[in-house]
């Protein structure tokens, strides 16, 4: 094929060209300060601004006074944790959270940690779920925070967030939640699971680089934040800095189209992760990482026993786009962490891929990609010493 197919959806999207389009006025003509509300064209900046706060509210279920602009959902992510825990320090010093949260979240634990918070990170089963009665049982009376994601970055596993929500509230404990992942791609109503605090970005939803949200829920409880970033006074205070302008009215429409798309998009995207999944599969010694059924319609991680993840990529890195589930990719020696919590055996820890299915993935891309994969695989296992698999003890 001339072009490489993309199927790395987890870690960046595609931007829409309607969402470009609805960019480019921002850049070209209507480029002025959101802040500069002296003059017409800073009004017509802030009126854009504005309107795409109430996009991006609306596809959450949320006001659009309950949201505040970052530069990305790890920006959110450090702001929702650290900002709650300086408005409750002294008050309460115990937070849980789970182990295949992303590191965004994990390191920021970590440091909070330091600074005294007493942390407890609860175990996820085979298929990354956390259990709602490990949760509960994990409240205590300093408990301020949980921390759970929605859907993981990895294997695609959708978190039980509406019992997590209903036990934050009962014990009368904020629950945040990581949507990088989940945000457009799966109905998210921050009233009816609870949630008073939700992290998310615009480019993993076919918007732009650089641009992500916090909601900070207002009533019913109003949780006060202290903000991470001063030297003024945009967002109400909360979230410092020149606003992104452009990349704000992207994520604006980037949440429209998926409020209206998502729907028929999730069906046929699963559609075609499901014919890829069915296909490789017919190969022996292939494990599905995560849960079959609740997880992300574009997600797929396979692990192929007898074939390192590493090696896989480095061949086929100019035809298609794939990421490993082990962090051996970038140079460290470790697995995944999201697959040590899963107790996944050492015979498939370091062979996992990602496939991560969107909104331009097409019937050509999943045929190429499925005939691609098995030549691949067969022919790395043809001189494999590890194939087939001795069981881990």
């Amino acid at each position: 094929m001339d072009r490489i197919i993309y199927l790395d959806n987890h870690a960046t999207t595609q931007v829409d060209p309607r969402v470009l389009e609805s960019m480019r006025p921002f850049m070209e003509e209507d480029f002025a300060n959101a802040s500069s509300r002296s003059h017409r064209a800073g009004l017509r900046a802030a009126e854009a601004v504005e309107a795409a706060r109430a996009q991006v509210g609306a596809l959450i279920g949320a006001p659009a006074a309950d949201i505040v602009f970052t530069s990305g959902a790890t920006e959110a992510n450090n702001t929702a944790l650290k900002g709650l825990w300086e408005t409750m320090r002294g008050k309460a010093c115990h937070l849980i959270t789970q182990a295949t949260e992303h590191s965004s979240v994990l390191a920021t634990v970590g440091y909070l940690e330091k600074q005294g918070v007493r942390v407890t990170v609860l175990p996820v089963d085979e298929h990354g779920l956390v259990s709602p009665l490990d949760v509960r049982e994990a409240v205590t009376d300093e408990t301020f925070l949980i921390s759970v994601m929605l859907a993981n970055n990895e294997v695609g596993t959708l978190q039980p967030a509406a019992e997590i929500g209903k036990i934050a509230k009962e014990k009368g404990v904020f629950f945040h939640a990581d949507a990088a992942q989940a945000a457009g791609k799966i109905p998210i109503d921050v009233e009816s699971l609870g949630i008073d605090l939700l992290s998310w970005t615009a480019h993993k939803m076919y918007g732009p680089k650089g641009v992500g949200a916090l909601y900070i829920r207002r009533k019913n409880p109003h949780v006060r934040i202290q903000p991470l970033l001063h030297g003024g006074e945009q967002e109400k205070g909360l979230r410092s800095g020149t606003l992104n302008v452009p990349g704000i009215a992207g994520f604006g429409r980037a949440s429209e189209i998926a409020a209206c798309e998502m729907p028929s998009e999730s069906r046929r995207v699963q559609a075609l992760r499901d014919k890829l999944e069915k296909g490789l599969r017919r190969l022996d010694f292939v494990r599905l990482n995560g849960h079959s059924t609740e997880r992300l319609s574009g997600n797929l991680n396979l692990s192929f026993a007898g074939v390192e993840a590493g090696a896989v990529l480095a061949e086929i890195q100019n035809e298609i786009a794939l990421s490993a589930s082990s962090a051996c990719s970038s140079g460290s020696t470790e697995p995944s962490h999201v697959l040590k919590a899963m107790k996944v055996p050492r015979e498939y820890l370091y062979q996992a891929l990602r496939f991560g299915l969107g909104r331009f993935t097409t019937e050509e891309d999943v045929r190429f990609t499925l005939e691609r994969m098995t030549d691949i695989i067969q022919q790395h296992r043809r001189i494999s010493p590890f194939y087939p698999p001795q069981k881990s003890n």
